[in-house]
């Protein structure tokens, strides 16, 4: 696993940080006391994603109220 801050790392890092972080504990080869670490440090990184990804929508939604388009989000899956 990589020792970058989380608050370092880009989306795409820290979703594949998640990706390994969820394979170790779906693996169940890690002791107790690890699988606690892993759960705390795969929080802390979907917490990041999720606030990158708000960042993101924020950030199309300037551009769509900019240019004059209508602004809010639709799910992308589902209704």
């Amino acid at each position: 696993m990589s020792d970058t801050a989380i608050a370092e790392m880009s989306f795409e890092e820290a979703m594949a940080a998640l990706e390994q972080v969820v394979s170790a504990l779906e693996k169940g080869e890690v002791a107790l006391e690890q699988s606690i670490v892993l759960y705390e440090r795969g929080a802390a990184l979907k917490a990041h994603c999720a606030a990158k990804l708000k960042d993101a929508e924020e950030k199309v939604e300037l551009i769509r109220a900019q240019e004059g388009r209508a602004v809010g989000t639709t799910p992308a899956e589902g209704k």
